[in-house]
């Protein structure tokens, strides 16, 4: 969960952001949003989709989802 809210914090200039913060309170934007899925593909391999990502809205609940993705294969 740390490592996901420092991943937010990279694309959110360089703040700290905590495990149950919300994204758009944050300024999290769609383009910022993009960025942060490719990046948990990239560093996971896990797809995350757009809707479940903005439906999640904190690190904690983008940790438990990458979680899940991850034991489904």
């Amino acid at each position: 969960m740390e490592e996901i809210s420092a991943l937010w914090g990279e694309y959110l200039d360089g703040r700290e952001v905590g495990p149950d913060e919300d994204f758009f309170a944050l300024g999290g934007n769609s383009l910022i949003g993009i960025r942060i899925i490719d990046r948990v593909s990239q560093d996971y391999g896990v797809e995350l989709s757009v809707r479940a990502f903005y439906l999640a809205q904190t690190p904690a609940r983008v940790a438990e989802l990458i979680e899940q993705e991850r034991t489904r294969t």
